[in-house]
């Protein structure tokens, strides 16, 4: 999905609640302190290799290095490169300051459970973007269900997070501080 089909999408999303409970969560994203403190992981079946890359990028064009992501993933080949061979091991390391961000369509399994517990204890911040899985959102300590058929994708929440992870808020112009500055003072416009 490419920026234009994402800002279709939050056009057609803006009066539904998802675009709020996005940013929330894309400002939740940020939170963290340090590159590779943001650590993505999926399920055996699925790992998040696509909102991996997309946060990448944002970090990468939005200057938030502490949205670049690790990506945790199941069985890492050994050959693989440093990058993608991050294991699971890795969340027992999860400390105060990083983000353990689980991306998981489907039931997330106990193993995997039991690692975002432990991480959770020694004060890693856990976010989900999950379907409705009770025992992940009982560990988060913020998460987006998205139902099977419901207004947005799987797909497509894992774009809106990521887009609303990299927004840099624009400071508004010296005219638009000077409209409202006069509309505070006079009142707003009347038409005729």
């Amino acid at each position: 999905m490419d920026s234009g089909s994402v800002a279709f999408l939050r056009e057609l999303l803006t009066d539904t609640g998802w675009l709020e409970r996005t940013r929330e969560l894309g400002l939740a994203l940020r939170t963290t302190r340090s590159p590779g403190g943001l650590l993505l992981v999926g399920t055996p079946d699925d790992e998040p290799w696509h909102l991996t890359a997309h946060l990448g990028d944002e970090a990468r064009l939005s200057g938030l290095t502490q949205l670049t992501p690790t990506l945790v993933r199941w069985q890492p080949p050994a050959d693989a490169p440093a990058h993608l061979r991050i294991g699971l091991d890795r969340l027992e390391q999860a400390a105060r300051g990083e983000t353990l961000f689980v991306v998981a369509e489907q039931k997330a399994p106990v193993p995997l459970l039991e690692r975002v517990d432990d991480a959770r204890r020694t004060g890693a911040t856990i976010l989900a973007l999950e379907s409705g899985d009770a025992e992940l959102v009982g560990l988060a300590h913020d998460a987006i269900a998205v139902p099977e058929h419901g207004l947005v994708t799987f797909d497509g929440a894992q774009h809106l997070v990521s887009a609303a992870a990299g927004e840099i808020a624009q400071r508004p112009t010296l005219r638009e501080r000077l409209a409202r500055l006069l509309d505070k003072v006079s009142g707003p416009a009347l038409p005729d």
